[in-house]
């Protein structure tokens, strides 16, 4: 997918007044959603509260999806959903812009994610993130990405979502990388059904690059400069699920997974 952008090749900033403005009514929206919104989140969380369903829905699961859908809006997105998540154990796979592709999915449907380690460290997103069932994954590391695949497999045989970025990192928003075959093996261990996910900023996804991560731009500088972005649309498109059986091995889901994320984006 190619996406317009800037002559340089970064984001476009906007208006300074106008960014000023959607700063100081975001700020405060953005406190309240962490110091009180949040505190009431994890309560939910709490193991006599959490695993209590609510129209068949785990209690704390409910939580993690109000809470982000909450953060979205208060970052100026329009959730649009496209196509229904999957129930029960299903592995998604999802193209990757940026930190808050994660946010965005939370907020359709409660999922472990894979991510790399260092979005443990990050402020809000990874402490929320480590209470969120996501799985940490040292990139380079073989080790590590062994008990990545163990506690996947666990947790698909047991009934539970995981999500991953196939990708293995961002791209700038411009394209779509292509999909490591490995990381599906434990779908296919397990017997899981794949739905790729396709996530969309902006109309026809005219905000890719926008929301992406300029180059060299830290985790904050990205947090504090999509604050202060215009309102625009987020959809997250669940697209058609491929069956364990239905293609040959990893390799061929992954290559599966990625021309359906393809196809819904030039849609």
């Amino acid at each position: 997918m190619n996406a317009p952008s800037s002559p340089a090749g970064a984001p476009a900033p906007s208006a300074p007044l106008a960014r000023a403005l959607r700063y100081a009514y975001r700020v405060p929206l953005l406190l309240w959603h962490l110091l009180v919104d949040l505190p009431l989140v994890l309560l939910a969380m709490l193991p006599g509260i959490g695993a209590v369903e609510l129209r068949g829905e785990r209690i704390d699961h409910l939580a993690v999806r109000w809470w982000s859908a909450g953060l979205m809006r208060v970052f100026g997105f329009r959730l649009r959903r496209v196509g229904e998540p999957l129930p029960g154990g299903v592995m998604f796979v999802a193209n990757h812009v940026s930190w808050i592709d994660i946010v965005t999915m939370h907020s359709q449907r409660m999922m472990g994610f894979v991510a790399k380690r260092e979005i443990e460290r990050w402020p809000v997103v990874g402490w929320l993130a480590s209470r969120a069932e996501t799985i940490f994954h040292h990139r380079g590391n073989a080790e590590s990405l062994g008990g990545v695949l163990h506690e996947m497999l666990a947790r698909l045989r047991s009934g539970h979502a995981v999500g991953v970025f196939p990708e293995g990192g961002t791209r700038g928003g411009g394209e779509i990388g292509p999909f490591h075959a490995r990381i599906f093996l434990a779908a296919v261990e397990a017997g899981a059904p794949v739905q790729p996910v396709a996530l969309v900023y902006g109309e026809g996804g005219n905000a890719q690059r926008t929301v992406a991560f300029a180059p060299r731009e830290s985790f904050m500088g990205n947090f504090l400069r999509l604050l202060g972005e215009p309102a625009r649309l987020a959809e997250v498109h669940f697209l058609a699920p491929i069956a364990a059986g239905e293609a040959e091995g990893r390799r061929r889901i992954a290559e599966t997974a990625r021309q359906r994320i393809v196809e819904a984006m030039a849609g």
